[in-house]
């Protein structure tokens, strides 16, 4: 059962823009660092997920190398929200994003909450 209410997905074509949010309740955004990992067409196992992008409880970040310098991820407090602008957008980039939030800041992938997942498809 999804957690994290995301939102934000749809169709661009290569070179466009999008941006992700999500939500979540409070008892999680106050204890987690949050991030954003994506699962390719074809691919179904969570495992296959792969991180994307993270911001700490401190705002600090991190980036995958496919992904720098075109995507920004970003923390509102106020509104426990992150979101995720992706820019420059390339088909390879199509896949589902799911919004995450880890209480030990580690992304190894157990003991996360997830989002349900919004699909971004980049055409040619």
């Amino acid at each position: 059962q999804a957690q994290l209410a995301e939102s934000g997905g749809g169709s661009v074509r290569a070179g466009g823009s999008l941006r992700l949010s999500c939500t979540a309740p409070e008892h999680i955004f106050s204890l987690c660092a949050m991030g954003w990992y994506r699962q390719p067409p074809g691919t179904e196992h969570p495992l296959e997920r792969t991180l994307v992008a993270t911001v700490s409880e401190d705002g600090a970040t991190t980036y995958a190398d496919f992904v720098k310098g075109r995507f920004t991820i970003a923390r509102d407090n106020d509104h426990r929200t992150v979101s995720l602008q992706m820019n420059n957008l390339q088909t390879d980039d199509t896949a589902v994003y799911y919004c995450a939030a880890d209480p030990a800041d580690q992304w190894t992938g157990w003991g996360l909450a997830w989002g349900q997942g919004t699909q971004v498809t980049v055409s040619s």
